[in-house]
């Protein structure tokens, strides 16, 4: 009895395990050493990826004309995406040529958000830099890819850097920070802003667990650590349903941004 005393007055001591860094940058647990080196994080991504498109590829295969609940909730969600996103911003002419992007950008970050609730996996998928710049990239390649297609080379990095209507002396200023916006702060806007939100997401909600645990079972005072600790765990759930609403916004505004970014590079009519 001493002993467990002792332990439970020493983890009293010691204070609950916060979430830190540390939990973004897992040790690798398959191919350690090689190219092909998988940690936790990554495993999550090809988890996630793999499960995404057995849903997909399912759902297609055995699609009706008269759609089951499933195949309703599935099309309802492509229809969201192409009608309310794509179609929106970009008209349905030039929208077409970027559903299979634009949709694909905002199913894979929604599943990859989402995974940082579900049990087992316990954080997003999107959760370090590597992911969101690679979408940010793809968005800004089909930018420049687009305004080159429609415009040309020279007209397009003449509308980029030197601005109609300002000044001559004021280019010199102006020019490099256009650039500067083109080829850096753009990209990284789009992926700070999901990194940074499902990073705070996970810590939020990984902290109010961390104290739950600490006050319910690792307390050494349990007449006033339940209590405490019910009210940490409630915070806790509390959280995941925030955290899954952020999931589907994420998605949503990275998706939206892309639009509209894409969308800027085109000519106005």
């Amino acid at each position: 009895m001493g002993s467990v005393s002792d332990a439970m007055l020493l983890a009293a001591e010691s204070g609950p395990h916060l979430p830190s860094v540390s939990d973004f940058l897992p040790p690798e647990i398959l191919f350690e050493g090689t190219p092909f080196a998988i940690n936790r994080i990554i495993l999550i991504r090809i988890i996630a990826t793999v499960v995404l498109l057995t849903v997909m590829v399912v759902t297609a295969c055995r699609a009706k004309v008269v759609p089951g609940r499933w195949q309703a909730a599935v099309e309802w969600v492509l229809d969201f995406v192409r009608d309310n996103i794509i179609y929106q911003v970009m008209g349905e002419i030039r929208g077409r040529r970027y559903i299979p992007m634009i949709t694909t950008i905002f199913l894979t970050v929604f599943v990859f958000n989402i995974c940082g609730v579900i049990p087992g996996m316990n954080i997003a998928a999107t959760a370090t830099v590597t992911m969101p710049l690679v979408f940010a990239l793809w968005v800004f390649c089909q930018y420049w890819i687009a305004g080159v297609r429609e415009k040309g080379i020279g007209a397009f990095l003449k509308e980029e850097l030197l601005p109609p209507g300002v000044p001559w002396p004021i280019y010199i200023i102006l020019t490099p920070i256009q650039l500067l916006e083109l080829l850096v702060i753009r990209p990284l806007s789009l992926t700070i802003r999901l990194f940074a939100n499902m990073i705070a997401g996970h810590l939020l909600l990984a902290t109010c667990l961390a104290f739950a645990q600490f006050y319910i079972i690792e307390s050494a005072d349990k007449l006033a650590g339940v209590p405490v600790g019910g009210l940490w765990f409630i915070g806790g759930f509390v959280f995941t349903l925030f955290e899954m609403f952020v999931a589907a916004l994420q998605a949503y505004v990275f998706a939206i941004l892309a639009t509209v970014y894409i969308n800027q590079s085109y000519p106005e009519e």
